[in-house]
């Protein structure tokens, strides 16, 4: 099992930047891919950004240039740095990664930290 822990969200004005960490605990050297969705209000659930376990990152047309996903294999932890943030950016952040148990890939999710960005 993999349990992820989101933490870093919070009120910011637009132009600004913040922050969002992902530490995962349990079986962390089965993790392949982790990444971050957000929720908005009334909207579903959209991938933001995306890195795989050898550093290679993928990012939303809404994300490029704007925001930078890394990941540290040591800490077990996964950031999302997001800079010149719009209210447009409000949302629930989730992370989620993906992880391997025999030859079956599962997935978990974090319990989401919220974003609100003011205008």
């Amino acid at each position: 099992q993999v349990q992820l822990v989101e933490s870093g969200g919070g009120l910011v004005q637009a132009g600004g930047s913040l922050r969002v960490s992902c530490a995962a605990s349990g079986r962390t050297n089965s993790i392949n891919t982790m990444g971050w969705y957000r929720q908005a209000p009334g909207k579903q659930r959209e991938l933001v950004a995306g890195i795989t376990s050898g550093g290679t990152p993928n990012y939303a047309n809404s994300a490029k240039g704007r925001f930078t996903i890394s990941r540290d294999n040591a800490k077990n932890t996964v950031y999302l740095q997001m800079n010149s943030l719009e209210p447009e950016d409000t949302a629930v952040y989730y992370c989620n990664a993906q992880y391997t148990r025999g030859f079956t890939v599962l997935e978990v999710w974090g319990q989401g930290t919220l974003v609100t960005v003011s205008s």
